[in-house]
């Protein structure tokens, strides 16, 4: 069955709040999740990011979340996904490349010359489907990120 797709609403920030600790837990990641249902409404009324719910059976199986970015070489915006899960006992049944094809055609339909993720290398199952959609890993990047704490360091 294919599963229904529609963008997130300010509604829908508990049920997103849900799905990211969730995709935290699977990621050995909890204890670093912070943000709460009230967060995702400001970034959602503030149009900080742009997300998506997929449901089978009128039931919500996953999420997607995504804002733009920029490539200074092409000079033209791109798409950073940010986050995408699926309920374990939705995988495999196309509910992910349902996601990624309606991104695949939001960036063609504005002009975005990129779709880019990150993955946790122990994710064998996530990288073995991105590779059979076309992606190709970045492997002479590495990924850089500061918390708040390094960013008021060097703040001052």
């Amino acid at each position: 069955m294919t599963p229904t797709l529609r963008d997130a609403t300010i509604a829908d920030a508990g049920l997103i709040a849900g799905f990211v600790r969730e995709l935290a837990e699977y990621e050995k990641l909890l204890h670093e999740v912070v943000a709460t249902a009230a967060d995702y409404a400001t970034g959602l009324t503030r149009q900080s990011f742009s997300a998506m719910i997929a449901e089978r059976n009128g039931a919500p199986v996953g999420f997607a979340l995504w804002f733009a970015s920029y490539s200074t070489f092409t000079g033209k915006p791109g798409l950073y996904l940010e986050d995408l899960y699926v309920k374990p006992e939705h995988r495999g049944h196309g509910v992910g490349r349902a996601m990624l094809r309606d991104l695949a055609r939001r960036a063609l339909a504005g002009g975005y010359v990129r779709l880019e993720w990150s993955v946790l290398d122990w994710n064998k199952p996530a990288i073995d489907f991105y590779r059979s959609i076309g992606a190709r890993p970045m492997d002479e990047w590495t990924k850089q990120s500061m918390d708040i704490a390094a960013i008021a360091a060097l703040a001052e």
